[in-house]
């Protein structure tokens, strides 16, 4: 089984954001390698990594980093492929790295989700794929129709919670 997906992470103490992702690609069946990479500690190794992914068949980037963020735009800056920022939150609450991934220059474009949003990453892959892949998009329709079924059921044990003034 050959990997797709690249997920790329600054640290391993992104691991509780990614792994999120890792789950859902799991569950779309979707093959994917983790690694961890510094843009500033292991610059070679970024470089190396971007320059031969699409090489090695990878068809999406997810890019995880915190504080300064530099991951995901010298990945992209490095290749052809998508890159799909996560910026973390461990300084000023994620807000750093929120502006250093989505703030990249013409023409080095990096997709960016929410501060901690290894899930949304996943899922922003997973639509990616799908355009080129009908089992792929088979399986987010079904997905996606779970998702309207997760609040109707919510919604359903809520109308189960009384209050003296609650009116339905």
């Amino acid at each position: 089984m050959k990997p797709i997906v690249s997920i790329i992470m600054g640290s391993t103490s992104d691991m509780p954001v990614m792994g999120k992702a890792a789950q859902l690609l799991d569950e779309f069946e979707i093959p994917f390698e983790m690694n961890a990479l510094s843009a500033h500690r292991t610059p070679a190794q970024v470089e190396e990594f971007a320059t031969g992914a699409a090489d090695r068949g990878i068809k999406v980037i997810i890019a995880a980093a915190g504080m300064a963020a530099a991951l995901p735009g010298v990945i992209a800056a490095n290749t052809t492929l998508p890159v799909i920022g996560v910026p973390i939150a461990s300084t000023l609450e994620g807000m750093d790295a929120l502006l250093s991934i989505v703030q990249m220059p013409p023409g080095i474009p990096v997709a960016t989700v929410g501060i901690n949003g290894g899930y949304n990453a996943a899922l922003l892959a997973v639509e990616m794929l799908a355009l080129g892949d009908e089992a792929t998009a088979a399986r987010l329709v079904e997905f996606k129709k779970s998702l309207a079924g997760k609040i109707v059921k919510a919604n359903a044990e809520l109308a189960e919670v009384k209050y003296r003034f609650k009116t339905n």
